[in-house]
């Protein structure tokens, strides 16, 4: 290291170490804290003498970062630090809103292609389709850059425009497109419509701002519909977001200023109690409400305070688990932290919290716990609920599992490149409720899939090659040569007999990527509503008032179905 540099560095390093010993001499005076301060004292002398002698030259940004996120590691998954480069991704995870074309890209080989344009947006606008391949951005090559690279090269101002090289399949020159990003505002509710002639549904995937109000405009839009009769509330796999939002969203069924969640923390001023500050929507018509294992936080607050208070029925999988209010904190140099400062009680009294968020099941969903750990609830109605993690749905639904081939012709991306050919070579297809993989479609696709190098393995054959490479190993393999060779054998895979055995899960994704080249989102979201368990549970359970009452604890002698379009799906 040259002197100058040196120099440089000392003054630096003096500089941060001054206000450091002023920040010490605060905390010292202000809270006592002897050992903060001996932390704190510890921390810069080491960084000096880290940053002035190491061997090579360090970079005292990515040092301290590290150190932070070290740090932070040791409390909740949920207490991060935040960095300038950052606070876009921030923002849009609390706003659902960025500036950009309105597109979703992913990886495929040396480039980014065009995953899914959002309809209405400039990516739409502009013609562009699913499998289209970037090529450069404002003249700037994209071969071979990080997504996330790429990703910021189409993000940028509202109004401002970029220019865009693509290569399309079956189109021999590359196409240039001129696009004028937008405000692109992610939906919180991405679907709703009617499953029947007496039952509506809303999918809700998120809970950025506006998400109570989006909830509220579907519901009012399916209450047009004379016959409503009970609403299915889809929020599996919503990930949370804004409390207030999940709070707004509650009150849609329930009576004004009734509590829905408090908060309690160490600090005073984070124990709050939120109620529903608005007239409802609806306080009768019958909810069921469909969770997953990734329903986590503003998720779990709508599911267990509309169980809490016997107003919905919950149908799926245990949910994640979050209890934690997390606030964000701003910092120097437009830095920030988001730090967990409470825990969040729903009505009654229960606190979902996994019990130990740091070992969860392979999902990140709540593992098993302990009874002698977990302490019983009563609703409103008596029922018993249960703290521990997560939320504990009234009528459990197992996750559905995919096989192998289905998950390795995702994977290796072959669904979406049949639709992609499908889609250059069909103007259009009938609607959504119309359309099918027909046998003619799906033989096509056996052809495509056997022009390509596709090549998988079961879990079956990949855990006997591991016990072929260990009895290899321990020097048993040759004594039980014929037997491994005869069990190879049988458990090897067959493409065409696996396609033929799995047609039907195949042909159901092949739909959904197909319907959504033409009806966008919304195909997709129909498409998949055409063969869901969990909705086709709930139907039941409306169908049966009895046991609809009778699961959240109410009277049901003498109740007769309403209708017997809620009996059965068609």
């Amino acid at each position: 290291m040259s002197r100058k540099k040196l120099n440089r560095k000392v003054t630096v390093i003096a500089v941060i170490g001054l206000i450091t010993v002023s920040s010490l001499f605060f905390i010292a005076s202000s809270n006592d804290d002897f050992k903060l301060v001996k932390s704190l004292e510890i921390y810069y002398s080491l960084f000096r003498e880290l940053n002035l002698f190491y061997v090579d030259e360090t970079n005292p940004e990515k040092l301290v970062e590290n150190s932070i996120n070290g740090m932070l590691k040791e409390l909740d998954p949920y207490t991060t630090y935040i960095p300038e480069s950052d606070r876009e991704n921030f923002n849009f995870m609390t706003t659902g809103q960025y500036g950009g074309i309105g597109a979703l890209i992913r990886r495929s080989g040396e480039y980014a292609i065009i995953a899914e344009p959002y309809e209405g947006f400039p990516a739409s606008k502009v013609g562009l389709k699913a499998g289209d391949t970037i090529i450069s951005i404002d003249g700037k090559p994209m071969i071979n850059l990080e997504i996330s690279k790429i990703s910021d090269h189409l993000k940028g101002k509202p109004n401002t425009s970029l220019e865009l090289v693509i290569r399309r399949y079956s189109h021999p020159a590359p196409i240039k497109k001129t696009l004028i990003r937008e405000k692109i505002t992610i939906n919180n509710v991405p679907y709703y419509g009617m499953i029947d002639d007496h039952v509506g549904y809303i999918r809700l995937a998120n809970f950025t701002t506006g998400a109570g109000q989006e909830t509220k405009s579907a519901l009012l839009e399916l209450k047009k519909n004379p016959g409503l009769e009970a609403v299915v509330l889809d929020i599996r796999d919503n990930p949370g977001g804004l409390l207030i939002e999940a709070v707004d969203v509650a009150n849609l069924f329930v009576p004004q200023g009734q509590e829905i969640v408090s908060t309690k923390g160490r600090v005073k001023q984070w124990d709050q109690v939120y109620r529903t500050r608005f007239m409802p929507v609806d306080t009768t018509i019958r909810i069921a409400v469909l969770v997953s294992r990734g329903s986590a936080s503003a998720s779990e607050i709508v599911a267990g305070s509309l169980q809490d208070l016997d107003r919905a029925v919950i149908i799926g999988q245990r949910t994640y688990g979050k209890g934690l209010v997390q606030t964000t904190r701003e910092l120097s140099y437009n830095t920030r932290l988001k730090v967990t400062t409470a825990k969040y009680y729903i009505p009654s009294g229960r606190c979902i919290q996994a019990l130990d968020y740091s070992h969860r099941n392979e999902d990140g969903s709540v593992g098993t716990i302990p009874d002698s750990l977990i302490t019983e609830y009563q609703t409103n109605n008596g029922r018993k609920v249960y703290d521990g993690g997560g939320i504990q749905p009234d009528f459990t639904i197992e996750s559905q599992t995919l096989s192998q081939i289905t998950i390795a012709l995702l994977s290796q991306s072959l669904i979406f490149d049949y639709a992609t050919v499908f889609a250059t070579r069909n103007d259009s297809i009938a609607s959504v409720d119309e359309f099918e993989i027909t046998d003619k479609i799906y033989d096509n696709f056996r052809v495509f899939v056997s022009s390509r190098d596709f090549i998988y393995n079961t879990r079956s054959e990949e855990s006997l090659k591991k016990l072929i490479e260990t009895a290899t190993r321990e020097k048993y393999y040759d004594m039980a040569s014929e037997e491994f060779a005869a069990l190879e054998q049988k458990l090897a895979h067959d493409n065409e007999k696996d396609l033929n055995n799995f047609r039907e899960e195949i042909k159901q994704l092949l739909k959904e990527e197909i319907v959504v080249r033409y009806y966008y989102q919304r195909g997709r979201m129909q498409a998949i509503l055409e063969k869901d368990t969990g909705v086709d549970k709930a139907v039941e359970v409306f169908g049966q008032p009895n046991l609809y009452l009778t699961t959240l604890g109410e009277e049901s002698a003498g109740v007769e179905a309403r209708s017997p379009a809620l009996h059965h799906r068609e």
